[in-house]
């Protein structure tokens, strides 16, 4: 079964755009106007062509109808914006319509998103996916005190998830979640759920690294909307406005209940052991395990994630990364946390 089939008008331009797909293997582009026999059934399916005629809607109609499967997402690039072309398109039964111009970025998120939403969930996990949300909901509100019982609370949900179902359900679980901030919260929380039995902790150590990745972001609270939810890179100014996320969070918590290890993780997860980090540069032995090990979940997570500027990056790609940043991360827990890489 192909991975991606791309239909075509014009399949020299295709081909370039499918060099540019990389998260799909098996990639196949069928010329629209060849007549040549039907591909297999694929997973995925976009359709590339520039001139939605009357005979290309006609040829596009019976190529979906011979190949398309029930639930395989379909992607109609459209190179003409205009009302008719997207009556047109609108026609064919398109799961997404994207501009042609987006890019191939685009693409793939666009594709990697409806692949998550089309794939069947387990029904624990569905069930464990909207108790997330609900928990996320009422605790994480801006302006609202976070209490220790509502961690807790929060932490077991995870913990529970992870072990009853498995660490790869649950990210695609969160990554269904239309909050950025939530989603992150909710993926770092897992990946160190994952990570800790992989380092083979004792169960009241574990829930203690889950719980610290579930407050690590509580600072984004604080920051003002149009920044944390900007649909783009933030300029320098921003990007200095959401650094202050890690003191803010660290702030909103002392003094009300949670211990001293839990808040040096939410002060302290963007320290780096050469010293760069922020917002205190610490370096070395100053930085507690605790929050080396959140910290490689924190990025980790943050490189496989959708954001509205690129695609989530591949697993493997995101782990590299990880790698070359020795020095500045524990390189052997890095080295360990291969398996949770690995797990997707």
């Amino acid at each position: 079964m192909a991975e991606l089939l791309l239909i075509s008008d014009d399949p020299a331009r295709t081909a370039r755009l499918a060099r540019d797909l990389r998260n799909f293997e098996g990639s196949t582009i069928y010329d629209l106007y060849d007549d040549e026999p039907y591909p297999g059934p694929p997973r995925l399916i976009v359709s590339d062509v520039k001139a939605l005629t009357s005979e290309a809607l006609q040829r596009l109609r019976q190529v979906l109808e011979r190949v398309r499967g029930q639930h395989v997402p379909y992607v109609c690039l459209l190179h003409d914006d205009g009302g008719r072309t997207r009556a047109y398109a609108d026609l064919l039964g398109a799961s997404s319509l994207l501009s042609a111009a987006a890019g191939a970025g685009a693409l793939v998120d666009t594709l990697t998103g409806l692949l998550e939403r089309a794939a069947p969930m387990p029904a624990a996990m569905q069930r464990y996916g909207e108790m997330a949300e609900q928990f996320l909901r009422k605790t994480f509100v801006p302006g609202r005190s976070v209490t220790p019982a509502e961690i807790e609370a929060g932490t077991k949900l995870v913990a529970s998830a992870v072990q009853e179902v498995d660490i790869r359900s649950w990210v695609r679980a969160v990554r269904r979640f239309d909050d950025a901030t939530h989603r992150h919260c909710m993926l770092v929380a897992g990946l160190s759920a994952a990570f800790g039995g992989i380092l083979g902790l004792k169960a009241a150590d574990r829930h203690h690294l889950v719980k610290a990745a579930l407050l690590h972001d509580v600072g984004k609270m604080e920051i003002d909307p149009a920044i944390l939810n900007k649909p783009g890179r933030l300029d320098d100014g921003e990007m200095a406005v959401m650094r202050t996320h890690a003191a803010l969070g660290y702030a909103m918590l002392v003094g009300r209940g949670f211990d001293d290890t839990l808040l040096a993780v939410v002060r302290s997860h963007h320290e780096m052991l050469d010293g760069s980090g922020y917002p205190d540069g610490l370096a070395g032995r100053a930085i507690p395990d605790l929050v080396r090990l959140v910290t490689i979940c924190d990025i980790f997570g943050a490189l496989i994630e959708r954001r509205p500027y690129r695609a989530p990056m591949p697993n493997a790609k995101a782990y590299d990364i990880l790698v070359g940043m020795g020095g500045r991360l524990d390189t052997d827990l890095v080295r360990a946390f291969r398996p949770v890489a690995n797990a997707f």
